[in-house]
Order: C-alpha cells, then sequence, then structure tokens
C-alpha cells in the first residue's frame, strides 16, 4: 500500500469512499510525520486535537452517508495569517505572538463548512513579507529537499509541509509571489487565482489590492479541488467578484489542441539561471507535443513591474500595519505617554524587514513624494495591466518560469543586499499587478537534483483554462521526485 502521506486529496478521497481508510487513521499519520519532522520548523500552532475530533466527525458523517464532498476528512494546514477562531493567529510576528481571534477567516470557515481536518497553523513570512520565512519570528522553515536550503516564500510552511507530506494540502497567500516562488522551491503546485476569486475577510493584510488567498497540494486537480471550496463571493469583502465558481476540476479534460500558448520575450533575462532556462524550453516542448501553439508575445511593461510593486505593495502595507499600536490586540510594551508606547511597542513587536517596508511605504505616501512615487507607480500598473489584456487578446495562455533559480540556501540569502532578494519576484510580481490568475507546478529538476516549477497565467477569471493547461503540462512533465523525507 502506498504510503497514505504520499497520497493526493483524489487518491486518499478514493479510499475513504472505499472504506479501506479512515479520516481518523488518515489524520494519525499525518500527525506522526509532523511530530517527526520538528527539524523542518513547517508549523508555529499545531491543534492535534482540533484534527482528531474534524477527523471523528467526518468519519461519523461517512458513516451515515452524509459526505460533505470531495475533501471531507482531508487533513490540511492553515498559513498563519488566516484568523481561526480560539486558535492562535500570529502572522509570524512578535506584535501578534499571543492573539486570538473571536472569529474565522471566511476561507478557512469555508474549509471547515467541506469537512477539512485542521492540523495547524504553519509557518511564513512576518505579515507575508520576505521569500524565505527568514522574516518568521518563530524561526527559518527547512526546505525538505535539503535542510540547509530556505523553502521560499511567503507561504514557505505551507509550501515545506506539503512537500514533506505532513499535510495533504495548505492554504497560503500570494501578493507578489508568496505561493508560487515557494511551490517552485519545494516542488509542488499552487496557484494565485485572479484577485477578487477568494474572500480576503480574516487574512492578515499586507497590501490590499495585491493580496490573494490560494491552495497548495501536490497536484493540479488537488489544487482545482481546494481552490471550488475556498472560491466565491462574501459581503464580508467588497474586493471579492460576485461572479460564480466553477467545477475545475470538470475543465481537466487531457486536451489542449489548439490551444495558443504565448511566451512573453521579455522574461528570457540576460544570465537566467541555466536550469530555469531550460526547464522553460522542456515546457514549452511538451505543450507543443500536446497540440498547442506556440506564440512569442511582448509584454512591453513588465521591466517596471518589479518597482512598481514595492513601492504599491509597501505603500499598502504602511497603511494596513498602523492598526498594530500596542493598544489593543498586540503586544503592549508600556512607555511615559501614548506616543511612547506606539513606539515601543512597534519597536519591540515589529522585524527588520517589516519595519523596512513600512518606512518605505510611508516615504512614498508622504507629502511631496506621494505623485513622483506612488501615483506614477499606479499609472504604470494599469500600462502592466494592459499589457496582459492586449496579449490576452491574441493567446489563452502564458508560459513562464516561476522564479529565477531554484531554492537557494540560508546562508547565501544572509549575504544577499533586500534588492538582490526582491529581484527573486520577477517572474510572480506583473501578473499579481495585472491580477490574473497564475498557477506554479513542478517540471523539471536543477543539475543539483533541486525542483523547478513553471507557471501558467491566464485571463481574469479564466482559472479553467489555466487548469487545463497546467494539468496537460503536469501529465507530460511526470514529476513524481519527492523530498528526502526528513526524521529527527
Amino acid at each position: 500500500m502506498t504510503n497514505l502521506t504520499d497520497l493526493t486529496i483524489g487518491e486518499a478521497t478514493q479510499k475513504l469512499a472505499n472504506k479501506e481508510i479512515s479520516s481518523v487513521e488518515l489524520t494519525k499519520v499525518h500527525l506522526v510525520e509532523m511530530e517527526n519532522a520538528r527539524v523542518l520548523n513547517a508549523f508555529i500552532t499545531e491543534t492535534p486535537e482540533r484534527a482528531l475530533a474534524d477527523a471523528e466527525k467526518s468519519d461519523a458523517r461517512r458513516a451515515k452517508g452524509e459526505t460533505l464532498g470531495a475533501l471531507d476528512g482531508i487533513p490540511i494546514a492553515n498559513k498563519d495569517l488566516y484568523c481561526t477562531k480560539g486558535i492562535r493567529t500570529t502572522a509570524a510576528s512578535k506584535i501578534l505572538s499571543k492573539f486570538i481571534p473571536p472569529y474565522e477567516s471566511t476561507v478557512s470557515q469555508k474549509l471547515i463548512d467541506a469537512g477539512t481536518v485542521m492540523l495547524g497553523k504553519v509557518n511564513t513570512d512576518q505579515f507575508a513579507m520576505g521569500g524565505s520565512t527568514m522574516t518568521s519570528y518563530f524561526g527559518t522553515t527547512k526546505n525538505p529537499w535539503n535542510l540547509d536550503l530556505v523553502p521560499g516564500g511567503s507561504s514557505g510552511g505551507s509550501a515545506a509541509a506539503v512537500a514533506a507530506g505532513l499535510c495533504m494540502a495548505a492554504t497560503g497567500s500570494d501578493t507578489g509571489g508568496s505561493i508560487r516562488q515557494p511551490a517552485s522551491f519545494c516542488g509542488i503546485t499552487g496557484i494565485k487565482p485572479t484577485y477578487g476569486r477568494c474572500s480576503r475577510y480574516g487574512i492578515v493584510a499586507f497590501a490590499s489590492s495585491l493580496d490573494q488567498a490560494g491552495p497548495m497540494a501536490r497536484s493540479v486537480a488537488d489544487c482545482a479541488l481546494m481552490l471550488g471550496v475556498m472560491a466565491g463571493y462574501d459581503e464580508k469583502d467588497s474586493t471579492v467578484a460576485n461572479v460564480p465558481v466553477p467545477d475545475f476540476t470538470k475543465v481537466l479534460t487531457g486536451d489542449i489542441r489548439g490551444k495558443k500558448i504565448g511566451i512573453p520575450k521579455e522574461y528570457r533575462l540576460d544570465g537566467l539561471n541555466q536550469d530555469v532556462q531550460a526547464t522553460w524550453d522542456k515546457g514549452i516542448q511538451l505543450l507543443k507535443d500536446a497540440g498547442a501553439e506556440i506564440v512569442e508575445v511582448s509584454l512591453p511593461h513588465t521591466k517596471y513591474a518589479l518597482p512598481v510593486y514595492y513601492i504599491v505593495a509597501c505603500a499598502e502595507a504602511s497603511s494596513n500595519l498602523s492598526r498594530y499600536d500596542g493598544v489593543r490586540y498586540t503586544t503592549r510594551v508600556e512607555g511615559k505617554n501614548l506616543d511612547e508606547l506606539y513606539e515601543n511597542s512597534r519597536t519591540d513587536g515589529f522585524g527588520d524587514e517589516v519595519v523596512r517596508r513600512i518606512l518605505l511605504g510611508t516615504f512614498v505616501l508622504s507629502a511631496g513624494f506621494y505623485d513622483a512615487y506612488y501615483t506614477r507607480a499606479q499609472r504604470v500598473r494599469r500600462l502592466i495591466y494592459n499589457d496582459f489584456m492586449e496579449v490576452f487578446k491574441v493567446v489563452d495562455a502564458l508560459l513562464v518560469p516561476a522564479a529565477p533559480t531554484p531554492a537557494l540556501s540560508e546562508a547565501e540569502m544572509k549575504t544577499m543586499k533586500p534588492i538582490d532578494i526582491y529581484a527573486g519576484d520577477v517572474f510572480t510580481t506583473p501578473a499579481s499587478l495585472a491580477g490574473v490568475p497564475s498557477l506554479s507546478l513542478p517540471v523539471g529538476l536543477s543539475q543539483n537534483g533541486l525542483p523547478i516549477g513553471l507557471q501558467v497565467i491566464g485571463k481574469h477569471f479564466d482559472e479553467n483554462t489555466v487548469f487545463q493547461v497546467a494539468d496537460v503540462l503536469e501529465k507530460a512533465a511526470n514529476f513524481n521526485q519527492k523530498p528526502h523525507h526528513v526524521k529527527g
């Protein structure tokens, strides 16, 4: 019998339906795996009692023939940005290290309503700011492929936990690449849906015009299942689109003949890592072999995406994080007066990277600089959006790398300048700024045996085509390597 922690959600659901396994059995196996893989530091808060109670309820429903759907009884983890009622939610920060929300985020509630089993809260970069989990107050998560490497970020805990078999899927969030880059680094699949596809209610905010919830799992089909449950209108969030949520699994037909796939020439960077380039070429060939038509396209404003992203995201962060003042639900450090209390609480509660981004954001919003930076960035953002709109008149989807390199080592990242670290988002920020859906899936290995992901990018609210193309690419690439299981 296959190791239960290697199953996809689809395979596990089949076994549950056939009564070959129970949800309690499935959950216990994952709890043991979590215990054995503490060295990864994937979880911030584990909830084993809650998980077993969820699993027992699921088995009881199944016995009565009242199953809640394809995710009933499936053990998952939540990124520690999702507010979970009665369970600590920290955003991997000191300032929220004792925060226990009195309410549940919309997306995690939808997953509860679908019968999932909640194993706990996984690590992230502090307030989702970073691409490595190194900014987490709770320490860096290790990459299960090699413990010296980072798992990517900010959803690094989600990616590492799914890759190492500690959970079957996890929620992530993506502002500028925080689902897609860790998915690539850890050899799993993750999708940033269209902006507005999922509710942001109850997810700790970083940049409100960019943040988007999405699933991370072991296969395209599993992500399609998860997103079908996570997505949908929510009156608690004014940025959610009131559009129907299709059954994304229905489009996984294995046929993309006649589809036009665009290859943007601006993504062919000088000095691009050879392994990444080779994997991209392989992906292009596989889609061609599957009957797709490959078209070279141009997204001329791509080169401005990184600076625009960091101006807009930091400006929104400086506004969103002003609520953490040491007075209400955050860690408090007293002072002689109110100003000193604010200063002491924030100095103690925020990490260096968060402070850097707040300062940058406050600067670009300040009088005298607002027009020069923020307003101009918003105008260029519109041009980037327009580029995608033009290209999608000609092609059905785009295929590009997910990250400019395979996973980097923690030691290497400690010596890098912040600006060089930010450059790691070069392939993911354009789709974020345009708000279009983008899925990363593993397509090959580097010469050092590390996973490399490619992104399939689609039109607004056309996740169907993204899933369809990604599913064909996944089957053709047949990426079935697993990280060396970590014990200790």
